[in-house]
């Protein structure tokens, strides 16, 4: 499995983490279905759990800052200065939700908001790099965001980290761009606009994907974990997708990209 151990690149998304009410069971709903080690931190981690595949770290499962606030699934950007960074998010039209801190000697970060609103957070590295394992069944994949302001976000991303653009599908029933963080030569995520979409709106957010190499099976072992299909198994260009809210309600996406239908659109 790729194991990284060096810092991620400038602008890419590097680390995911959720916050819900109950950690800990949250931690044995993620073992059960991704075959996670649940793994404490230490007595300053504040409850913060660390999701671990063959000793290496995958993702984080944290509890919620304050009570009342839905749970979710939150992705993190690799920067250089947090600092700076927070400076270019406001100036672009975000703002800081939590403004930059010192998570012990790890690294550090903060948490924003695009000029959409979607959340989002930065990741300074330093012991942590993010994530050591990915693109393999149970780790993450691909990060997509999801808005209904897609010109916008487009432009707030490209002045706060440098992103390029790939536009994809058909400017009627799909309207999609992958990006590249500045510097990069492969798409590091997607953007999604969600006025197409024809569910009810929602804010703008983040997803998170995570490979499954059986995204059927998948589906059926999250349901009998308490999980509730929010969009059932299907294929794509991309690979056979399904959507899922974990008990505590936390949304993400399950992907198997050994499973391709079709052509991706240009």
């Amino acid at each position: 499995m790729p194991i990284r151990d060096t810092p991620w690149p400038e602008g890419t998304p590097c680390w995911v983490d959720c916050q819900v009410d109950d950690p800990e069971k949250a931690g044995h709903f993620y073992a059960d279905l991704f075959g996670w080690t649940v793994e404490d931190g230490d007595g300053d981690s504040g409850g913060y759990l660390m999701g671990m595949k063959g000793g290496a770290a995958v993702a984080g499962i944290g509890p919620k800052p304050q009570a009342g606030m839905p749970s979710v699934w939150t992705t993190y950007l690799a920067v250089a200065d947090a600092d700076a960074t927070a400076a270019k998010v406001t100036a672009a039209g975000g703002q800081m939700l939590v403004p930059p801190f010192d998570v012990m000697d790890a690294g550090r970060m903060f948490v924003g908001a695009d000029a959409a609103g979607a959340a989002f957070a930065v990741w300074q590295a330093r012991a942590h790099n993010g994530a050591a394992v990915y693109n393999e069944h149970g780790a993450y994949c691909w990060n997509e965001l999801h808005t209904r302001q897609f010109d916008a976000a487009k432009r707030f991303y490209a002045d706060v980290f440098g992103y390029t653009y790939t536009d994809m599908g058909d400017g009627e029933s799909m309207i999609y761009a992958t990006f590249t963080p500045r510097g990069g030569s492969e798409p590091a995520g997607g953007m999604n606009d969600d006025t197409l979409m024809p569910a009810d709106p929602m804010p703008s957010y983040w997803l998170t994907w995570f490979q499954f190499d059986d995204v059927d099976a998948g589906l059926s072992r999250a349901s009998e974990l308490g999980a509730t299909v929010l969009m059932p198994a299907s294929d794509s260009p991309a690979g056979r997708m399904a959507i899922v809210a974990a008990p505590q309600g936390e949304m993400f996406g399950l992907i198997d990209t050994n499973v391709t239908v079709g052509e991706m659109p240009q």
